[in-house]
């Protein structure tokens, strides 16, 4: 089924039996402050990449119980929640780390106050949103990191659900991604769009003579030009690539390995380009693409990478790990104490420090409005998002072009421990300073 979802349902139910035993002993009034943070990094990774602002504040309007919800809702709640419900709008404030910002353990990527009936209600939504896209966008920047400057294109749309592959396409774009093949994601968020053909389309032109792979690129540059990239791994390359520059010339924009040897069949490619003339013709690789098969590339003659399953799904973007906990009632100091479950009690924000060369040092997470004095360079992470209920923060396409040069620039500021693809600690430390 593809039904639009009711944005209110999109949450355990365990959020709404909370508000109504809230609601009944009067406790659901009380001011609260939730935080939104991973304890730890994934195994392995030095720092993660915020994601999915941008997706809460769209969403935060819309997260509203029509009528077909309440009926549902009716089945399990009292008559009082679910007119509560009915008349739900978010009212209350929401700080956090702007999107594309660098995270680390216990950083307040997202901080909530309002009263608890209107805070607990957003969790499961703003975790499901930035656990998501957050893991996305990490394993994403490390691809960034290790192509070293040639361009990405995401292509994991197949790899996962239709829905989250348009907000996987955005958080990789966000990390430093190109382009991705998915076009709903272009039509939404303006993420640019790419992709030309697959082996599908080559096997296509085959008849009782056998496959005719130079008839399906004289087609496909036919109506796309030689802009086009052309697949040339379907039979042999070696022949694919003559073919491809008989069809294209050339001028042919470029040429894609989705399988076998990548390094050595691009030194091969290359070769055999340059010897028909073809020089100016890129290289592009494909094929279950990781940050390390990527790092292992970076040698050989190839122009830019197609990557899916690794950005979107799998140990390439293993969950951020991220929860959303109950920090402060009524301006008190709460925090949970169970094993290796602990949070850091009270409302909070951040500032990083760094070298007077720009490379960051340290991460202090302070009380709210209480920032320590600090003598080296430093640089506020918390900003305001939404006031009494309002976004007050830029949204849109310039929101996520600003998200690219944050992510851009927060890599470049990583000592360089901080960039390595071997496991190893966080980048930089964080620092609690107590309530």
């Amino acid at each position: 089924m593809n039904e639009p979802a009711t944005a209110g349902l999109l949450t355990d139910k365990y959020e709404l039996t909370m508000l109504a035993a809230a609601l009944r002993d009067g406790a659901a009034e009380r001011r609260t402050t939730f935080k939104l943070f991973a304890r730890r990094l994934p195994e392995g990774r030095r720092y993660g990449v915020v994601a999915g602002t941008g997706r809460l504040l769209e969403a935060l309007p819309q997260f509203r119980f029509d009528d077909d919800a309440c009926r549902l809702l009716a089945g399990f709640l009292d008559p009082a929640t679910v007119c509560f419900l009915r008349d739900f709008r978010f009212r209350g404030d929401i700080d956090g780390y702007a999107e594309g910002e660098l995270y680390f353990p216990g950083s307040p990527v997202l901080t909530v106050r309002g009263s608890f009936a209107e805070c607990v209600v957003l969790e499961t939504l703003a975790l499901s949103i930035f656990n998501h896209d957050s893991a996305v966008a990490s394993a994403a920047a490390r691809m960034v990191s290790a192509a070293g400057g040639r361009p990405l294109i995401e292509m994991g749309s197949r790899r996962t659900h239709e829905r989250a592959a348009v907000a996987a396409a955005r958080a990789a774009y966000i990390a430093g991604f190109a382009a991705s093949s998915n076009l709903e994601a272009q039509r939404r968020y303006g993420v640019p769009a790419e992709g030309t053909a697959a082996h599908a389309f080559t096997m296509l032109h085959t008849d009782e003579a056998g496959p005719d792979e130079l008839a399906a690129f004289r087609a496909q540059v036919d109506v796309l030009g030689v802009g086009t990239t052309l697949l040339v791994d379907t039979y042999d390359v070696t022949t694919g690539v003559a073919n491809a520059v008989a069809a294209g010339g050339a001028p042919l924009e470029a040429v894609r390995l989705d399988s076998g040897e990548l390094g050595v069949l691009a030194r091969q490619v290359r070769e055999q380009l340059d010897r028909l003339g073809a020089t100016g013709t890129r290289i592009v690789v494909s094929g279950d693409l990781d940050e390390f098969s990527i790092a292992a590339l970076r040698a050989e003659p190839v122009d830019s990478y197609g990557a899916g399953t690794s950005v979107v799904t799998g140990s390439g973007a293993p969950t951020a790990g991220m929860v959303y906990k109950l920090v402060e009632v009524d301006g008190i100091p709460v925090q949970k104490r169970s094993s290796h479950k602990e949070s850091q009690g009270g409302h909070k924000e951040a500032l990083r420090l760094s070298r007077p060369t720009g490379t960051i040092t340290e991460e202090v997470v302070h009380p709210a409005g209480r920032p320590p004095s600090m003598t080296e360079p430093f640089r506020v992470l918390t900003v305001p998002l939404v006031r009494d209920g309002e976004v007050v923060t830029e949204t849109g396409a310039a929101a996520l072009t600003a998200a690219r040069e944050l992510v851009a620039a927060g890599l470049h500021s990583l000592p360089w421990e901080g960039l390595k693809l071997a496991h190893g600690d966080p980048a930089i430390p964080t620092v609690h300073v107590p309530v």
